[in-house]
């Protein structure tokens, strides 16, 4: 995401061209081509071969990113432990451990100074992600996301 652009819940996705537009598309290519190659040569060791290449590849990609999101959330679920910690009340930092990763992760994007009301909202309603970040009205942009 261009970074001269006010993120907000409608804009905050991001989408990464060399991942969504080139890797994913030319795994799906590559199955389709290995597998018309074993359909056409089904007789040769090189034509099966690289057919589970072909297999390899679709899966690989995908957990490579999935991979790196998932260090990136346990990340940002520590940075937002600690930043809750300094930000809310005795009262609400004791149920800080109440919040799951997916709470931790969406009140990131909450300002601190909306944060502790956002807080208690959370914990008393079992909010989701979806509904904490619609309910942020001061945004808390997070442009580094991978």
């Amino acid at each position: 995401m261009a970074e001269n652009v006010t993120q907000s819940f409608a804009n905050h996705t991001r989408f990464h061209p060399p991942f969504h537009f080139f890797l994913l598309p030319g795994t799906l290519v590559l199955l389709i081509l290995t597998v018309v190659n074993v359909v056409r040569h089904y007789d040769r060791l090189d034509a099966w071969i690289l057919l589970l290449i072909g297999i390899l590849v679709p899966v690989a990609v995908p957990l490579i990113r999935l991979n790196s999101l998932k260090v990136q959330d346990r990340l940002i679920r520590l940075e937002e432990r600690l930043r809750l910690q300094a930000l809310l009340s005795a009262q609400l930092s004791s149920r800080i451990g109440e919040l799951t990763e997916s709470q931790l992760v969406a009140l990131r994007f909450a300002s601190d100074a909306e944060l502790p009301g956002l807080v208690g909202k959370v914990l008393a309603a079992n909010m989701k992600a979806a509904d904490i970040k619609k309910s942020i009205v001061t945004w808390r942009a997070d442009t580094f996301r991978v």
